[in-house]
């Protein structure tokens, strides 16, 4: 099963599904683009004078909450994502983005269970982790990016 991760997964409809470590790195990346949410707010804030606290509060739960499930909705993608030419859609209809109420949701199971939701990815749930089986969704490649990927799985190995 491990060696199966090793090349991108791929089906019968010829999709190639990203990587646990594509998806890891997505998830590393969104982790640096919060705190950049945090140490933005942070600065914007200390400039201001009389600042609310309902804003610090709402920039707060943007920051944390918000962010990725509001992106994913609206994208179809987080910064992390996008960087790695992924995106998430609907299972069944992936031309669809997913709906924001499926987003938050998939959001929570996925901090709720934390790295262990990555260890759920497997080639017999087409690359989906235990978040987008709740949600609905799946992680694709870009367009871009799968037809990069394509090439690269049909060249010789050196």
């Amino acid at each position: 099963m491990f060696f199966g991760f090793i090349r991108r997964i791929k089906n019968t409809e010829k999709l190639i599904y990203p990587l646990v470590s594509d998806r890891y790195k997505a998830a590393f990346i969104d982790a640096f683009v919060m705190i950049g949410f945090w140490f933005s707010f942070t600065i914007l804030f200390s400039s201001l004078e009389n600042v609310p606290q309902e804003a610090r509060i709402a920039a707060y739960v943007f920051s944390v909450f918000l962010y990725e499930p509001l992106f994913v909705a609206l994208f179809g993608a987080s910064i992390g994502h996008m960087s790695g030419g992924l995106k998430v859609r609907r299972e069944s209809n992936k031309d669809k983005k997913i709906h924001f109420v499926a987003a938050i949701f998939r959001f929570f199971v996925k901090v709720i269970l934390g790295i262990i939701a990555l260890f759920t990815i497997t080639k017999e749930n087409k690359g989906r982790a235990i978040h987008d089986m709740a949600s609905g969704s799946i992680v694709l490649f870009s367009q871009e990016k799968y037809e990069e990927t394509s090439e690269l799985e049909d060249s010789p190995r050196l």
